[in-house]
């Protein structure tokens, strides 16, 4: 079996340069890797990619500039193995990560999702466990026994993914076929993943855990995710998407996902956390923006 690593690239190359270093450094040799260039104007990608002289290695340009998730469904599209995983420009892969993805497949076949364990850093590279971080490792993840794999579905993984995301999207590896079978929505710009994962569970598929860290994912404020957060446009983003959440839940008679949709706690709080600082620079619009996402009315 061999991992189809995908990187939708758009950013800065030294940290791209980090990302492929990371996964030449496997102890698997079981996977390729795809750089997807969204047409960055940056002269010394290709020549890069192209002249580390691995096989297993390739460069893809797109015609047109794409943005986020229209590069994102271009890496799924261009797959065409088992499994296939979204490697961010700026996370790093540790040495185990393909060996332990393919463990983790081999023990549960027909999972749609696999989720290894995380380490959380900064933008120099050192570890670092910010608030959202802090919540999800802690409070929102389940348990997974010691040395063990955990297999979660259902309503259960929906309320809880609803109740508050605890994954890291770059560092799952999805089932291709059936992720190509919904694929991500380009008019969402900062919760694609979480509407592709909501999709695949809510069709049946399982999520498989594990607690052994083989991926390191770079927190820093100069992310796209971030930046739309603290402007505000990010939260009208998710109360569209908690609202569709909340209907398909209905129609599946889930009642705990439909709730949890509904009252988005941890996207609230987070829009919370983001307010004073819209306040401290008078952005009036960021402010407005968030205040209506934390007070609305639950389903509103």
């Amino acid at each position: 079996m061999t991992l189809q690593i995908f990187l939708p690239f758009y950013g800065d190359p030294g940290l791209m340069h980090t990302a492929v270093r990371s996964v030449l450094a496997q102890d698997s040799p079981d996977w390729t890797l795809t750089l997807v260039d969204d047409r960055y104007p940056h002269a010394d990608v290709r020549p890069w990619v192209e002249g580390l002289g691995d096989p297993r290695v390739r460069y893809v340009l797109n015609e047109r500039n794409l943005g986020v998730s229209g590069n994102f469904d271009r890496c799924l599209r261009l797959a065409d193995g088992d499994l296939v995983t979204f490697l961010g420009g700026d996370d790093e892969l540790l040495p185990g990560y393909v060996s332990t993805v393919l463990r983790m497949r081999a023990a549960h076949p027909d999972a749609a999702l696999l989720q290894p364990g995380v380490e959380v850093i900064d933008e120099h590279g050192e570890p670092a466990l910010p608030l959202a971080d802090r919540v999800k490792q802690r409070l929102l993840r389940p348990k997974v026994p010691a040395g063990g794999l955990r297999e979660l579905g259902g309503e259960e993984l929906a309320a809880s993914l609803l109740a508050g995301n605890w994954l890291y999207f770059p560092a799952l590896a999805f089932d291709r076929v059936r992720a190509q079978r919904h694929g991500f929505r380009e008019e969402l710009k900062t919760i694609q993943d979480l509407d592709l994962i909501l999709r695949l569970v809510m069709e049946g598929g399982t999520l498989v855990i594990c607690d052994d860290v083989c991926f390191r994912y770079r927190r820093h404020a100069a992310s796209e995710s971030s930046w739309r957060a603290s402007s505000g446009d990010r939260f009208a983003e998710d109360r569209r998407f908690f609202a569709e959440a909340a209907e398909r839940g209905r129609e599946l008679g889930w009642d705990r996902a439909r709730r949890a949709a509904r009252r988005r706690v941890t996207s609230r709080l987070h829009g919370a956390t983001m307010l004073p600082a819209a306040l401290r620079s008078r952005d009036a619009a960021a402010a407005r923006s968030l205040a209506r996402h934390v007070l609305a009315r639950p389903g509103s």
